[in-house]
């Protein structure tokens, strides 16, 4: 088995619930989405299979891995999934929720852009659900979206610039609607390496 790697890398969680804790990034390459606000170049990458990757990151000593993209459900398995646990891995997923998550995964972070129609069929409860937000964005109707943990508002930066009238509307509208909370990309913030 091979996955088509656009990065891995080492750090701090910079957004969300898990904010702050190690973890070892492995960005699939691909996505089945065009964003606007994207601010990942997920189309390139290269060709690794599963001992590659575990040799490249047993090197860190943290044991876990946040697979994020791109969309990382158009690669990843339940096979790659039990093969990484079986090494020691906690697991994490950011996916866009348009696709089935695979089993074995630890935490589900779903941040959906579009296509709610079938995200409660595909993902019936997620750690966070974690919202991109331009001011003047309409707030997601929860009776639309899968349980969750947590209920993330994220002010769209302006590439790695905070935007202020965006953080402005996200703290204005969890204000009024005290079961969002926020989540700003910290990593941009102190640019976390």
């Amino acid at each position: 088995m091979k996955l088509i790697i656009n990065e891995i890398f080492y750090s701090l969680q910079g957004e969300g619930a898990r904010a702050g804790r190690p973890s070892i990034f492995i960005r699939l390459s691909k996505c089945n989405l065009r964003c606007s606000f994207c601010d990942t170049e997920y189309d390139s990458g290269e060709e690794m299979s599963l001992e590659e990757i575990h040799k490249d990151i047993e090197k860190f000593g943290c044991k876990w891995i946040v697979w994020t993209g791109g969309e990382p459900t158009l690669q990843l398995t339940d096979e790659i999934v039990a093969f990484f646990k079986s090494k020691g891995y906690m697991q994490a997923i950011e996916t866009n929720g348009t696709r089935k998550v695979p089993q074995g995964i630890d935490y589900i972070t779903c941040s959906p852009k579009q296509h709610f129609e079938r995200i409660k069929e595909l993902i019936l409860h997620a750690h966070e659900l974690r919202f991109p937000m331009a001011k003047g964005d309409e707030l997601p109707n929860l009776q639309e979206l899968p349980e969750a943990d947590n209920y993330l508002l994220s002010p769209i930066f302006d590439a790695n610039k905070l935007n202020k009238e965006n953080l402005d509307y996200c703290v204005k509208l969890i204000k009024e609607n005290p079961q969002w909370s926020l989540s700003v990309q910290l990593h941009k913030l102190i640019k976390i390496p």
